[in-house]
C-alpha cells in the first residue's frame, strides 16, 4: 500500500500529470484545485502527505500550510511552485514544509522527494524496521518480514503497526487509533479492529501487544515476544 497524497495545483494539466504519474507508481491521488476546497478535503480525509502548490486561488499554500500546523496537523508537506527567489524557500519552511521543489520539475525528483519525506515519518529513516531478530516491517510497502517470509497486510493493519512502532510503550486510547485507520467518510468499527490486533499478535507475538481495558491498546517495545 502507497500512501494517500493530496495535490494542490491550480493547473489542470500540469495536476493531471502529476497525479496521473504518482498514481502510476501505486498512490492513491486526490487533487485540489484551490486552497478552499483542499482546507475543506483535508479536514474530511486523513492523508499522509500534502503537495501545495503555493500560488493557488482562495487561499495560498503557504497560508494553508501554517493556518494547519497551528491547528496541530503535522502531516509532512511538500511545496510545488514557480516562485524562485531564497526568500520564499525559507517561507515555506517557516510555514512548515518537509520540502520545497521549484517549477520546472522531473517527475522522478518528485517521487524521489516524496520517497524521502514520507521514510523520515518512520524509524529507521524509512528502512525496513527491526522489531526483533526475525521480524521487519517495511513502512513504504506495508510489508511484514517473519523469519523470511513476506507478509503482506491488509492497509489498516499496515496502518495500525505504523502506528504502534511510531508510539511504543504508549497507551493508545481506541479514539486515537479510530482518528489514524479511519478516514472522515468510514465509520469507525470496533470489531474490526479486535481483528486487526489478532492479526498482528498472530505474527508478533501476542504479549507484544496488550489490551488496556476501556481504553485501549500498548505495544511493547522491549523485545517480548522475540
Amino acid at each position: 500500500m502507497k500512501p494517500k497524497i493530496l495535490l494542490l495545483e491550480d493547473d489542470m494539466e500540469l495536476s493531471d500529470t502529476v497525479a496521473k504519474f504518482l498514481r502510476a507508481k501505486g498512490y492513491d491521488v486526490t487533487q485540489s484545485f484551490d486552497g478552499q476546497n483542499a482546507a475543506e478535503t483535508i479536514y474530511e480525509t486523513r492523508f499522509d502527505l500534502w503537495l501545495l502548490d503555493v500560488k493557488v486561488p482562495f487561499q495560498n499554500g503557504f497560508e494553508l500550510l501554517e493556518r494547519l500546523r497551528k491547528e496541530g496537523d503535522d502531516t509532512p508537506a511538500i511545496f510545488i511552485t514557480s516562485l524562485h527567489g531564497a526568500d520564499d524557500a525559507t517561507r515555506g519552511f517557516e510555514a512548515g514544509g518537509d520540502d520545497y521543489i521549484r517549477k520546472p520539475f522531473a517527475l522522478k525528483e518528485l517521487q524521489a522527494r516524496i520517497e524521502a519525506v514520507i521514510k523520515r515519518r518512520y524509524p529507521g529513516g524509512g528502512e525496513a524496521i527491526a522489531i526483533d531478530g526475525g521480524r521487519r516491517f517495511d513502512p513504504i510497502d506495508f510489508t511484514l518480514t517473519v523469519n523470511g517470509e513476506r507478509i503482506p497486510l491488509k492497509p489498516k493493519e499496515a496502518r495500525l503497526l505504523a502506528l504502534f512502532l511510531q508510539h511504543p510503550d504508549t497507551t493508545l486510547r481506541k479514539e486515537e487509533i479510530f482518528d489514524a485507520l479511519w478516514d472522515y467518510d468510514e465509520t469507525p468499527n470496533e470489531g474490526s479492529l479486535r481483528t486487526f490486533v489478532k492479526v498482528l499478535r498472530r505474527h508478533l507475538g501476542k504479549e507484544r501487544i496488550e489490551t488496556v481495558k476501556e481504553v485501549g491498546y500498548r505495544y511493547r517495545g522491549d523485545g517480548i515476544g522475540s
